[in-house]
């Protein structure tokens, strides 16, 4: 396994003396899309991928078996050699955007088998895959009712064994991603023993209870591993039980990112970003404190951050007493959905899809880990007339009056509204459905499939900060300091991953970051320190993404000059799929950033 010698060539593959004709490529690029795809039954399946090779995804699960993952690498191995012997630049505009994010998935593909070893030290990843294979056939109406029966009762049964699996490759991980872990994998038996057994067709019930019995037990056992065997294991090799990349990390980040500026770059950036934000929350916030609180003056006694924590924190506080209750959380986030759709349509600032795909529903338990607020699924790839998922997570009942407080304080009545914004309307679920709409089929799943996280995160950020440009809600101020109060968190976001996971912060600081510095409720805090643990590189993704949706936006500005419009442009940018936004600038103007 020499990843670190490869990954460098998989970034950027050179020319080789032998060329194929640059027609070829189509052929290559269709067979690796649904290759790869075939290396997940339960994404392939999920995609609207249903049989390919004679195999029918929509009864398996995953085979994460060592011989079967090797088997899966030698292929990006060799995929990567066939991609060499294309030249890149006698490639077509959309076929070179095409090997471009090929050519990152095998990176990626090959970082996460070498390095990363997510079939060995994520629990997490075993869990989530589970439960997507458990809910999906649920929630996606591609057959009939009893016909999906069949196909979950056929998954349940090899629950077992795809469980054993998990727990002879497991070794010792970090505590927290076993804690996650179990608490998802609980989620994945309440939807078993819960959501899954009561909708069965009464004629289904008894088969269903006959494979539901075994895989519970098999799930319970599970659980009892990872908080006690698994624990134990100890951890061949670097980082044995550390949740951070360390040296890695700049790999990683260069791969999901998809960008030639380096982290050290990235959080100069952001840091400079965060104080330039703050100067203007300042500004918004004295005109309102001097509204709501004159009695006090604005604490001109204090001086720099003093001031700015002191003026800003009062006037968010105030902004914060408006938010819903944990009964009407979803029917507020459903009156939010159709006054945002209402505003982007008046202000014509794209071609709005129809929207009658797309629910508000709960975020899968098993997925709350990494969703502690919310979250997109999009509709598959394959197969767009599923429809999307738009999570919102629930406020748990057990919770204490203090932490739900400070939950719907954080979610008020503005950020409910950005919320919507960033996950729905304008924002992923518009994204999505443009992207669905891509003629070609193989295209569109590879830009789905291998979609780049900065250009997804990033429009959704973009297209909040334009919504607000327009106008929205009566160009509010108390919703433009919110807007400015996440642009401080997409600042944080990415400090806190590039500083946590090369072990240049400690928890404290970051802790201290994100409640003094970015006026983060308590229990967001928690929540996010706890994201960042559980995941690398991909907290940047909103900064980086936001940035660079604005240089594109810029540099197609300068370039048409007087017959650019904002309209067109988003059409047009958001028809080519989730591109590096690198790759969308040449794709739109034929330059770079």
């Amino acid at each position: 396994m020499r990843i670190l010698a490869l990954l460098p060539v998989c970034l950027l593959c050179v020319a080789c003396s032998r060329k194929t004709p640059p027609a070829d490529f189509a052929k290559l690029s269709e067979e690796a899309v649904y290759t790869i795809l075939s290396f997940s039954p339960v994404g392939a399946s999920s995609q609207g991928l249903h049989k390919f090779a004679g195999e029918d995804f929509d009864t398996a699960l995953d085979d994460l078996s060592f011989r079967t993952i090797q088997k899966q690498r030698n292929y990006f191995v060799e995929l990567h050699k066939r991609m060499e012997a294309f030249d890149r630049e006698a490639l077509s505009p959309e076929d070179r955007a095409d090997y471009d994010m090929i050519d990152y998935q095998i990176g990626l593909a090959l970082f996460d088998t070498d390095v990363a070893q997510s079939w060995r030290k994520s629990p997490q990843s075993y869990v989530e895959l589970l439960g997507t294979a458990l809910f999906s056939p649920l929630a996606l109406e591609y057959a009939p009712k009893e016909v999906r029966y069949r196909h979950l009762i056929a998954r349940l049964e090899k629950i077992p064994a795809f469980v054993d699996t998990a727990r002879r490759q497991l070794v010792g991980v970090p505590p927290l991603w076993a804690k996650v872990a179990q608490e998802e994998n609980d989620g994945n038996i309440g939807l078993v023993d819960g959501l899954l057994r009561k909708n069965a067709p009464a004629e289904m019930k008894a088969a269903y209870d006959a494979a539901a019995g075994p895989a519970l037990d098999a799930l319970r056992a599970f659980n009892r591993f990872m908080a006690t065997e698994m624990m134990n294991r100890p951890m061949r090799g670097p980082g044995a039980t550390d949740w951070r990349l360390g040296d890695q990390y700049a790999t990683k980040f260069r791969l999901a990112l998809a960008t030639d500026r380096t982290p050290d770059q990235v959080l100069a950036d952001a840091e400079t970003r965060l104080k330039e934000v703050r100067a203007k929350m300042l500004e918004i916030s004295l005109p309102l404190h001097e509204k709501w609180f004159g009695a006090h003056g604005a604490h001109a006694d204090l001086q720099g951050v003093d001031r700015e924590n002191k003026v800003i924190s009062e006037v968010l506080d105030h902004i914060a007493q408006d938010h819903s209750t944990p009964a009407g959380y979803f029917a507020d986030a459903n009156k939010d959905l159709a006054e945002a759709r209402a505003f982007a349509i008046g202000k014509n600032l794209l071609t709005m899809p129809r929207g009658d795909n797309l629910r508000i529903i709960p975020t899968p338990e098993f997925q709350r880990g990494g969703y502690p607020v919310g979250g997109f699924n999009p509709a598959p790839a394959l197969e767009p007339q599923l429809g999307a998922f738009f999570w919102l997570t629930p406020i748990p009942a057990d919770w204490a009056r203090e932490r739900v407080e400070s939950k719907l304080r954080e979610y008020n009545a503005y950020n409910l509204r950005l919320l919507v914004v960033h996950e729905a309307m304008p924002g992923h679920y518009v994204q999505a459905e443009f992207a669905n709409d891509m003629p070609s089929k193989t295209r569109r799943a590879l830009r789905s499939l291998f979609g780049n996280g900065p250009c997804v995160e990033g429009w959704a950020q973009y297209i909040t900060q334009v919504m607000l440009d327009e106008g929205f809600l009566d160009n509010s101020p108390e919703l433009r300091l919110s807007l400015l109060k996440q642009e401080l968190r997409v600042d944080a976001n990415a400090i806190l991953d590039i500083r946590l996971q090369t072990n240049r912060m400690t928890e404290e600081q970051a802790m201290d970051l994100m409640e003094k510095s970015t006026f983060q409720e308590h229990e967001e805090a928690v929540e996010k320190l706890q994201r960042a643990k559980l995941s690398s590189a991909q907290l940047p993704m909103y900064f980086v993404g936001w940035r660079d949706w604005l240089r594109v936006r810029e540099l197609v500005k300068t370039t048409r000059g007087a017959a650019f419009n904002l309209h067109d442009f988003h059409n047009q940018a958001l028809k080519e799929g989730a591109v590096p936004l690198p790759v969308l600038a040449r794709l739109l103007t034929g330059k770079g950033l």
